[in-house]
């Protein structure tokens, strides 16, 4: 499976800390060798850097990390392949744009059997990954009920939710969406999240020998959310989210959340055993 990486803050806000422990699960702590990503807003503008390499030996991840680009929204994958080749068009997180704003998504998990029922219309996948394919249906499903004109941000979120659930029916889905204002999360079994604001203490990363006392790099206002699949830090509480359960960050803040019933679906030693059996 996959990784996801994400971060909602009320100032621009860098992630090097975050990133600098998620580019390790690339290749070095963990298997996720087959690509990695991550996406930047700036404004209503995005800067995407993309990398099939692992992101532990990237030279791509070790500038992402080292250099302090400062976001309110950022979204960031870093892959293990199950459907689809390892290369460019099909690593995470893949941008579109929907009623002026670009769109950035990324997934972890697998679907099977999803292709009549996520078929589309008019938008089409560059690559040839199950989590794009979701991600082009979703958009397209947006643009259908909507229309052209953006909906108010609770029926934007309750319609997301509903359908991050129809995806989940085919199969381990966890969803990270952003149009760079708010940051949308939607799990089925793994995802986890953080929020730091004052008054701000010192934390260390799990995967590498970092530590860092947010007190010395914050002010008192500063709120910054950070969702990953797997806590990134050994010493603070993460809030583990349950099978079905959304919420979307706004500034660093929780402006919406909900609970659905998440489907049971075949995990994911099931599913690949099916497609080498």
């Amino acid at each position: 499976m996959c990784e996801l990486l994400a971060m909602s803050a009320n100032v621009p806000t860098d992630i090097c800390f975050s990133f600098a422990g998620l580019m390790q699960r690339g290749g070095n702590t963990g298997p996720h060798k087959d690509g990695w990503g991550i996406t930047f807003y700036e404004g209503k503008g995005c800067r995407s850097f993309k990398d099939p390499k692992p992101s532990f030996e990237s030279e791509i991840a070790n500038l992402v990390s080292n250099y302090p680009i400062k976001s309110k929204a950022v979204v960031c994958h870093i892959r293990q392949a199950n459907v689809g080749n390892v290369c460019l068009e099909n690593t995470h997180p893949f941008i579109r744009e929907l009623w002026g704003s670009n769109f950035t998504y990324a997934h972890n998990g697998q679907l099977a059997d999803y292709q009549q029922t996520l078929q589309t219309q008019k938008l089409k996948a560059v690559g040839s990954t199950d989590s794009e394919q979701a991600f082009v249906w979703i958009l397209e499903q947006l643009r259908l009920h909507f229309g052209d004109e953006r909906p108010d941000d609770q029926e934007l979120y309750q319609y997301l939710a509903q359908l991050s659930l129809r995806v989940n029916q085919f199969g381990v889905f966890n969803l990270i969406l952003s149009d760079g204002d708010f940051v949308f999360a939607y799990c089925y079994n793994n995802l986890h999240w953080i929020t730091r604001r004052a008054p701000f203490g010192p934390a260390k990363l799990i995967d590498t020998d970092v530590a860092i006392d947010f007190k010395k790099e914050t002010t008192e206002k500063d709120i910054v959310t950070v969702i990953a699949t797997q806590p990134l830090t050994c010493d603070e509480a993460w809030h583990k989210m349950s099978p079905g359960q959304w919420v979307a960050f706004v500034g660093g803040e929780v402006m919406a959340q909900g609970q659905l019933q998440a489907p049971k679906v075949k995990s994911h030693a099931q599913l690949m055993g099916e497609k080498n059996g």
